[in-house]
């Protein structure tokens, strides 16, 4: 889950019923499946606003993960589902998405959701 690397620019992400896939410049993928996430991190930067300051950072079991940019065409779809997952913190969420304080806001995970999920 890398952001800061030269070679971390994405050339497709995708998100589907399974997870999230981010295919990397340099050829290499990061994903994560729905079944594995165990947190999502909206991660603030301050480099806006002319570059990247905002990722949703999906961290899985085992270290699996990645980073997807704010600003990534597929974004949208994935903040759709991810707020579906059952105990998202939506005014977390808003809160992250309205700031540029340097921070990582905690919006879900796995072992605060609802025990029934």
């Amino acid at each position: 889950m890398s952001q800061d690397s030269p070679n971390a620019h994405s050339r497709t992400v995708s998100v589907d019923d399974t997870g999230v896939r981010r295919q990397l410049a340099d050829g290499s993928e990061e994903a994560v499946t729905w079944a594995e996430l165990s947190a999502v991190v909206v991660r603030v930067i301050p480099e806006g606003p002319w570059k990247e300051d905002v990722f949703f950072m999906l961290a899985g079991e085992g270290g699996k993960g990645t980073a997807i940019p704010s600003g990534d065409p597929a974004a949208d779809a994935l903040i759709e589902r991810l707020q579906t997952l059952p105990g998202f913190d939506n005014d977390k969420f808003v809160e992250a998405m309205t700031t540029d304080a340097d921070e990582a806001y905690v919006v879900w995970s796995k072992e605060d959701a609802p025990a029934n999920s």
